[in-house]
């Protein structure tokens, strides 16, 4: 049986007295953040908890991950504020619980439809540069969106640089008691990390920010509580289809990024001896849990990178874990809310900010522009995109700046001159370290690497073109070892070079067909045209027929039998 097939009692069962001490751990950690990221998407913060609650439960039994924590995360959390933002403001009445479950069902039916399609391939759909960008960007948004409640202060939302300015000239009428909660969290996390990096800060950074609200009284020295939460058992919700038609862009987005975080860090934190992440499997967890997290009004949920992190360094073994989580997140609905309700929202933005920050990754745009330079510029043009035009036009930036250079890459591939390393039958690529690699008189050898399409076909030609203008030659030998294959257009362009290389005194050889691409040339007029003595298994049997002529000798080539 397929490891991925096992059942869901088999991948739990023994592994509760293994999992309790990591799953609560991990509930530490989750607990406090979706409190935070629900404020963040502009819901109550019961609506983390419900992220937290159904969400891990249903893909505890449906997922492939042993380790995965399902809740929500910072950029599927600032995704939900525009889109949930949007709908309050086309309908202040509207209750921001159906407009949470409104998008989960949208965002759990399109990875359910994902998965139907079989579209796991779509976890490497955004490269790795585009979204380190596309996650700064978010990171600097949610820090500037946060800073209001980190200084107490009031402004009218227009967009990321209006912003940015509008706070600068709301600095005098800050809040200095506001400020001093912001900045003792931010010290609890900081210190809690530096001195007791094992334990779980934002529990400990929002427990500190409820003790001192309780024993000071914050909310009458002007500091801005979460107030009354509806605790007890979820109330059920019921998506509004009216919804849909306005909310299916974001909700599009939040699919991707949730698919493509929760993917990410399954496979960044798969063990030896877990079975091996299946992303069309993902695809129905994941779209399973954001449609059954609806209908209580749960967030939007994916599968997070630091949480899952947690789980993994608590020592959980089994998905038992993150059932641990959701009833650490019941127990919390059930009985907390009244103490929740004293938390100063200076803390919960305190918490966010802490763990947002760490999208903004300095380090990896540094990495990415040692290795390319384009790439780079793609992290950055990626990280203003979100930062200019809102996170879900973002996220289209994030996407086109992927197929883009995809097709830069595709549509430009490398062809190279080879030459011989004297004394041996090594045929390498020209480069400064080989200056002394031996020319082969009268004959050009070039290496196009890549399959050669329609969109790339006259990018090779004009590159031989030029590396036969520069060194002329009797016989221009193509290597066709790093070409794994041709379509018509490309194929075609190959037979009419041919025919004006003919007429121009220059014969055309090829050499290291795959049997693809000799399969092709044989449905063509070149095959004819070739024969046996301009076709070879390798570009040293095609020398050494090419010298073995000018001595005046043959040898044959592949021939076309």
């Amino acid at each position: 049986m397929n490891e991925n097939s096992e059942r869901p009692q088999q991948r739990l069962r023994g592994g509760w007295n293994a999992d309790l001490l990591p799953g609560l751990t991990t509930a530490a950690v989750v607990v406090p953040k979706a409190l935070a990221y629900a404020t963040i998407a502009q819901l109550p913060v019961q609506a983390g908890l419900f992220a937290a609650l159904v969400p891990m439960v249903v893909y505890a039994v449906l997922g492939t991950s042993r380790l995965l924590s399902v809740s929500t995360t910072t950029p599927i959390a600032i995704l939900c504020a525009t889109a949930i933002g949007e709908a309050l403001r086309a309908d202040p009445g509207l209750d921001p619980l159906t407009a949470a479950a409104t998008l989960s069902v949208l965002v759990g039916l399109m990875l359910m439809g994902a998965r139907v399609l079989k579209l796991g391939f779509l976890a490497n759909f955004i490269s790795e540069p585009v979204l380190t960008g596309f996650k700064a960007g978010v990171g600097f948004v949610i820090v500037v969106d946060q800073l209001p409640k980190l200084l107490g202060i009031h402004i009218h939302k227009e967009g990321f640089f209006r912003d940015v300015a509008s706070i600068v000239g709301h600095v005098p009428e800050l809040s200095w008691p506001t400020l001093a909660v912001a900045l003792g969290t931010l010290a609890v996390i900081g210190l809690a990390h530096r001195f007791l990096p094992r334990s779980p800060a934002p529990l400990l950074a929002v427990a500190a920010g409820i003790t001192v609200s309780a024993v000071v009284g914050l909310e009458a020295a002007g500091v801005s509580v979460v107030g009354a939460i509806q605790g007890g058992l979820p109330v059920p919700q019921l998506p509004q289809p009216s919804l849909f038609e306005a909310m299916w862009p974001a909700a599009a987005g939040i699919a991707l990024i949730s698919f493509t975080e929760s993917i990410a860090a399954a496979r960044a934190f798969v063990r030896p001896e877990d079975p091996p992440i299946d992303a069309n499997r993902e695809l129905l967890a994941l779209g399973a849990a954001n449609v059954a997290g609806a209908f209580i009004g749960s967030m939007p949920a994916g599968g997070g990178t630091s949480q899952t992190a947690v789980n993994l360094n608590a020592g959980a073994q089994t998905q038992a874990s993150s059932l641990v989580v959701a009833a650490a997140a019941f127990a919390t609905l059930l009985f907390l809310a009244p103490v929740l309700a004293l938390m100063p929202h200076a803390t919960l933005a305190a918490v966010v900010v802490a763990y947002s920050i760490g999208l903004i990754a300095p380090a990896e745009f540094e990495a990415i522009r040692k290795v390319r330079t384009m790439e780079f510029h793609w992290a950055l043009y990626a990280c203003l995109g979100v930062m200019m035009l809102g996170t879900l036009k973002g996220i289209l930036v994030a996407i086109v700046l992927s197929l883009v250079g995809l097709m830069s890459m595709a549509n430009n591939p490398r062809v190279s001159e080879i030459r011989r390393k004297p004394g041996t039958n090594v045929f390498r690529p020209i480069a400064p370290e080989h200056a002394g690699d031996e020319e082969i008189s009268d004959m050009l050898i070039v290496r196009p690497e890549g399959r050669i399409y329609f969109g790339n076909a006259a990018v090779v030609v004009a590159k031989v073109s030029e590396l036969a203008r520069v060194r002329p030659p009797q016989v221009l030998l193509f290597d066709c070892a790093a070409m794994p294959g041709l379509e018509y257009t490309s194929l075609k362009m190959l037979v009419e070079s041919e025919e004006r290389l003919r007429r121009q005194n220059v014969e055309l050889w090829l050499a290291a067909l795959n049997p693809e691409v000799l399969d092709l040339v044989r449905r063509t007029p070149l095959a004819e045209r070739l024969g046996r003595e301009r076709m070879f298994f390798t570009v040293e049997q095609a020398v050494a027929a090419f010298e073995a002529r000018a001595s005046g000798a043959n040898q044959p080539g592949v021939g076309l039998s």
